[in-house]
């Protein structure tokens, strides 16, 4: 995945974060992800979060993978 995969996924997963109004660490204890992951995942910092951790935050969220990962979302 390159940066601007990881720019889309963290636009995306803000997008749908703040529509579920939850706060960052709300978030990351739902999707049984460590915050600190989290928090790289959604800054654009990590450059490739494992499949199974979009799926966490896709279900905490409520979404797809796909809405996660897609271009323009």
């Amino acid at each position: 995945m390159d940066i601007l995969s990881s720019k889309i996924i963290s636009k995306n997963i803000k997008k749908y974060r703040s529509k579920s109004k939850l706060s960052q660490d709300q978030l990351a204890r739902k999707a049984n992800v460590p915050y600190s992951t989290y928090l790289k995942i959604e800054s654009g910092y990590t450059s490739n979060p494992s499949i199974q951790t979009l799926i966490n935050i896709a279900e905490a969220l409520d979404c797809s993978i796909y809405d996660l990962v897609k271009k323009g979302a």
